[in-house]
């Protein structure tokens, strides 16, 4: 079954339609709920209301465009609000690397030498704990922009703010992560 054809059933009323879109998406929206709340539990139960809500709310839906963006504007809403209304920073949880696997994976990438391995497991570490540093808003930008490598007005689009104000949340995300990490060498 195909996107299309899922989106039709679920439109009919037929939940098994929902099987697919699961299958497609859940694992990128709990990565991106967890990066921008640093609660696994928190990002599946984010991940889980929006999908019930896609059920109930399906006839809203344009067929004629893509679901993807449509499902992660209303993941990535609903982890900024939860980590907004947490009252302090929140700490992403660095002992669940399964995780982490698509940041460890990108910054992997940027390894020049194989014995670069432990710099580079130093680098990842020190990277989740700038990452964790920054605003609920900030994380959602990097997370969206670099990790889940959508365009400045798609994001900005996704966070229902101006591509300029997104603009700024990265340029003031990429300053600060870059004196959270003027340290490391």
């Amino acid at each position: 079954m195909d996107e299309t054809e899922a989106i039709g059933r679920l439109k009919k009323g037929d939940i098994r339609g929902l099987q697919m879109l699961v299958e497609r998406y859940q694992v990128e929206a709990v990565q991106a709920a967890l990066m921008v709340t640093g609660q696994r539990a928190a990002a599946e139960d984010i991940v889980q209301t929006a999908f019930l809500r896609v059920f109930e709310k399906i006839e809203g839906f344009d067929s004629t465009r893509p679901f993807r963006p449509w499902f992660m504007r209303m993941v990535i809403n609903d982890a900024l609000k939860f980590a907004t209304q947490q009252k302090r920073q929140v700490a992403l949880q660095g002992d669940e690397d399964a995780e982490y696997q698509h940041v460890s994976k990108k910054l992997d990438a940027m390894a020049r030498e194989p014995e670069d391995a432990a710099q580079q497991n130093e680098l990842v570490d020190e990277m989740r704990r700038a990452i964790e540093r920054l605003s609920p808003q900030q994380r959602a930008s990097v997370v969206m922009h670099y990790f889940l490598d959508l365009s400045t007005a798609e994001a900005a689009e996704r966070l229902n703010c101006a591509p300029g104000t997104l603009r700024w949340y990265l340029s003031v995300a990429r300053a600060r992560l870059r004196s959270f990490l003027a340290d490391f060498k």
